[in-house]
């Protein structure tokens, strides 16, 4: 039976990219909502699910960190794919006809300078392989999209120009999750751990629960902070620390970390990307 892996989005997405790059073995399953990418992981109509989470030019994915703890998934593994953002356009069609380009607003904003300077409007679309099948379908000379190659190809549409993006390192890092956990030691670059939690009520709780990382020689790449059902007393923290639970220094840290937290939650252990710096 051919494993599914479920992404948010249309065909051509850059999520669908990076399920191709990261499982090309699996067959892709498109879905309209991060929740509904989710729900296809919990009911069995996938095997993992292809999530976005940051982005190394626009940051943070809106929303991801609350979805995360609440989908009963778990991280199995992660996915650095770097963003190449194309000019596409109905076949035949020279980059001076264009007059509009559409796409996701995080895309427009990321090529301020191409189509500033080739005086382009921007039109704004819920999404990127969306508007490239908008322009396919539309049949107009004078309206592009910005998509991927992935998309190009999928509907038929030629590149005008290729990588127009303003940034050369435009890099999103995905998470690939599935309904069960795999703590299992793989990859040769070490692993990592991602939790949430969320510190007790106390003086200088956060400064104490950071310690234990800090005296135990523990690396945490990322730490984020976000509020809970929109509560401004009720603050989570998103983290990811390079190690193992199993490693003596993590565990002495995670240790110290619940001593001083009302909630903590390990979403996945699993290996270092090759990509990440």
């Amino acid at each position: 039976m051919t494993r599914r892996i479920a992404f948010q989005g249309e065909p051509g997405a850059y999520s669908h990219q990076a399920c191709q790059d990261a499982r090309p073995e699996m067959e892709a399953l498109p879905c309209r909502t991060f929740e509904d990418v989710i729900e296809a992981v919990r009911s069995g109509a996938a095997d993992l699910a292809m999530l976005p989470v940051e982005n190394s030019t626009y940051g943070r994915v809106a929303d991801i960190h609350q979805l995360l703890p609440l989908s009963g998934l778990h991280i199995v593994d992660e996915a650095f794919v770097r963003v190449h953002i194309n000019l596409l356009g109905l076949p035949g069609t020279p980059l001076d006809r264009i007059e509009r380009a559409m796409s996701h607003t995080v895309l427009l904003g990321q090529c301020r300078d191409f189509l500033q300077t080739h005086g382009i409007h921007r039109v704004t679309a819920a999404d990127t392989a969306g508007s490239a099948q908008h322009v396919a379908q539309a049949g107009d000379p004078t309206l592009g999209a910005l998509a991927g190659d992935l998309a190009a190809e999928i509907y038929g549409l030629d590149i005008l120009a290729r990588h127009i993006e303003d940034h050369d390192k435009n890099t999103t890092r995905f998470l690939l999750m599935a309904r069960e956990p795999d703590h299992s030691r793989r990859g040769d670059r070490g692993m990592m751990t991602t939790f949430v939690f969320e510190v007790r009520n106390i003086p200088a709780a956060l400064y104490k629960a950071m310690g234990g990382f800090a005296t135990n020689g523990v690396n945490m790449t990322k730490l984020e902070s976000y509020m809970v059902d929109g509560s401004f007393t009720a603050t989570r923290f998103y983290a990811d620390i390079e190690g193992h639970p199993e490693d003596a220094p993590v565990r002495r840290a995670l240790e110290e970390l619940a001593y001083f937290t009302s909630y903590l939650n390990i979403l996945g252990v699993y290996p270092a990307d090759r990509k990440r710096n």
